[in-house]
């Protein structure tokens, strides 16, 4: 049976009274972090949860969410978060999907999909001395169901073990160089793997300590940062362009690096965050198929910036051709992932775990390059890939040339219908506060970095632009108001 290093029930007595986890409402240390998890665990039991079992955690960002989470690998079972912010369908369909035991949640009128639920008013949080859990989870039971954002479909279940969980944690310890004197910020949302592996499992390994933040604002971030002092903080391009957008800055001192993933961010963006926070900011890339991150760069070492850095300890990266077969470096193709890493499958999706797993690699969809020393730079999504009569157009190639305008805080560029070109090119561009940036000015910053047919047809100047429910641009969402336009 395989070692898993973040149990809490363990930690409790290597850690005893050190500080574990901390929210707006409470603070508590190893120990008092494993009781909560033991009470809640009896409770769970008592409920009828045992182990293979799974149990769906409805809560937003708070203390109590982890120790549902613990407490169901505490019995042996596995758990799904989902997003608070669900509707009743959504949430009852992944309810449903994952075939869920039981539902803890914020009360009566909360989707349930029917199953019975605890409030998280109602969590026991005494243990009883006499109780002890009949089993608990090992490396290779299922640990979680994440289900992915649903882009192209109803959302999967991707299925991770805790030796998926444990392989990641760990690897990320060594790659941040993390100790017991580590402190996270979590500001991601917990129903995504990013927030439960780099923001809880990886300090937790670490024996270190995390603080979760209410919901994110550039003013509570500033405030948060220099009341409670952390290390190091996760977030996605969406927080650091917010971030940079402020007029002051709190103190950041405290910070010794952050890490930015989930989605490209330009290279212009990332050099206005470093200098503004005066810390490394990490860009770094993986799928929820690959239990979170692939690659990154290092903290200390050599930093690549525009890629998202080499493969993390014990992986492989490879780029493949549209058969399969490796390609030199620096040649375009797909990025394939091999590692204990990757993912059980897809729940209930065998097909489609056959499609995406291949003898071991995990086929991401995305298109990339690797330079000679292992550096992994991405082109873009295949499926994003504008094809404008018979040319192929990667739309991150236009959102990194409109970056390079000091007015420009975020693009994104999508493939519209066209009667006659099959597809064309159209930019969504936010800019910073107070900047009167035309599009005829964009338009013309653009003509002398693109050829003709990478030019945009449309450049509109937008507030903000639409989110899923982990920060990534919703694309689908802006290529849903486009018709097919006639040649013009």
């Amino acid at each position: 049976m395989s070692h898993i290093g973040y149990f809490a029930w363990d930690l409790a007595t290597q850690r005893a009274d050190a500080p574990c986890l901390r929210d707006d409402r409470l603070e508590l240390t190893y120990r008092q972090f494993a009781e909560r998890v033991d009470a809640f665990a009896a409770q769970l039991s008592e409920n009828g949860v045992g182990r293979g079992d799974v149990v769906a955690i409805m809560l937003p960002n708070r203390a109590e969410l982890l120790i549902a989470l613990m407490a169901s690998w505490r019995i042996g079972a596995a758990a799904t978060p989902v997003n608070p912010t669900f509707t009743a369908s959504e949430a009852e369909y992944q309810i449903d999907d994952a075939t869920a035991v039981l539902v803890v949640n914020e009360g009566p009128d909360a989707p349930t999909g029917g199953r019975p639920a605890i409030a998280v008013g109602d969590m026991a949080t005494t243990p009883d001395p006499a109780w002890a859990p009949g089993i608990t989870a090992s490396g290779d039971d299922l640990a979680l169901l994440i289900y992915t954002s649903g882009s192209t479909g109803r959302p999967k279940g991707v299925m991770l073990t805790h030796d998926n969980l444990q392989f990641m944690s760990s690897s990320m310890v060594q790659h941040f160089s993390l100790t017991a004197d580590d402190h996270c910020l979590l500001i991601l949302p917990l129903f995504h793997v990013n927030a439960i592996c780099v923001s809880f499992l990886t300090p937790m390994l670490a024996g270190g300590q995390l603080s979760v933040t209410g919901r994110f604002s550039p003013a509570r971030f500033f405030d948060d940062v220099a009341r409670l002092r952390p290390t190091y903080f996760s977030a996605v391009p969406t927080i650091y362009a917010l971030l940079v957008s402020q007029e002051t800055v709190g103190d950041t001192s405290s910070l010794r690096f952050a890490v930015c993933g989930a989605a490209p961010i330009s290279k212009e963006l990332l050099d206005h965050a470093e200098q503004r926070f005066g810390l490394v900011i990490v860009e770094g890339y993986g799928l929820t198929e690959g239990t979170c991150a692939s690659a990154c760069n290092p903290p200390a070492g050599v930093r690549k910036l525009g890629t998202v850095g080499p493969a993390l300890p014990g992986q492989t990266i490879a780029i493949v051709d549209e058969s399969g077969a490796p390609v030199p470096a620096g040649t375009v193709g797909e990025v394939v992932i091999r590692g204990a890493n990757v993912m059980r499958g897809y729940l209930g999706r065998p097909e489609e775990t056959e499609r995406t797993v291949v003898d071991g690699w995990l086929h991401t969809g995305d298109v990339g390059r690797l330079d000679d020393d292992g550096y992994l730079t991405l082109v873009d999504r295949i499926k994003d890939m504008i094809i404008r009569g018979g040319e192929n157009i990667y739309p991150k190639e236009i959102e990194n040339a409109l970056a390079t305008h000091d007015d420009v805080l975020e693009a994104a560029v999508i493939g519209a219908p066209h009667d006659v070109y099959g597809e064309v090119p159209v930019a969504y561009v936010v800019t910073y506060p107070d900047t009167a940036v035309t599009h005829e000015v964009l338009a013309e910053h653009l003509s002398s970095r693109l050829t003709k047919v990478k030019l945009p047809v449309a450049i509109h100047i937008v507030d903000a632009l639409p989110r899923n429910p982990v920060g990534k641009i919703d694309k689908p969402g802006l290529r849903s108001r486009h018709r097919p336009a006639a040649v013009s």
